[in-house]
């Protein structure tokens, strides 16, 4: 599997997103797309984030964007999620790993005293032309969005 890597094309995967529709991230070539990865559909920290991201979608619209988010989620949970947010954009579900693989978010993560993988907070900016310009992990929410839209207006500037 190759990785994704700054100033590289991402590879041209196959994507499972809500609506039970089958993309491809080359289908995003002609605008910028931001694809944010969160830990786990209807937790309080990814619900904030996906509700963030989906006040600013007319901006990222406006910005020549689109969005996607992902989790290993099953398809019926990003379903659910996405209904009960009412997000304008299309969740991934990655249940076999390969977008969390791709993108290297899967870590070794600490709760309670407790080890487990799972995914990093992170979120990723490919251009017009497929390439991954920039990347955010161990993401805090606060003011994050705000920080990936000037980033996707200062691809066009």
């Amino acid at each position: 599997m190759t990785q994704a890597t700054i100033g590289q094309v991402v590879p041209d995967l196959e994507l499972l997103i809500t609506g039970g529709r089958k993309v491809r991230l080359g289908d995003y070539r002609g605008r910028h797309l931001v694809l944010y990865f969160y830990p786990k559909a209807s937790t309080p920290g990814c619900t904030l984030e996906g509700r963030d991201f989906g006040a600013a979608m007319g901006d990222f619209i406006a910005a020549g964007a689109g969005l996607l988010g992902a989790s290993r989620d099953g398809l019926k949970a990003q379903e659910n999620f996405k209904a009960k947010q009412e997000f304008p954009f299309d969740l991934v579900s990655d249940q076999d790993e390969t977008l969390c693989q791709c993108f290297d978010v899967i870590k070794l993560k600490k709760l309670y005293g407790k080890e487990s993988l799972g995914i990093e907070r992170s979120t990723f900016l490919i251009d017009r032309d497929g390439i991954l310009r920039r990347e955010w992990r161990k993401v805090q929410v606060a003011g994050h969005v705000a920080e990936v839209l000037a980033a996707v207006r200062a691809l066009d500037a």
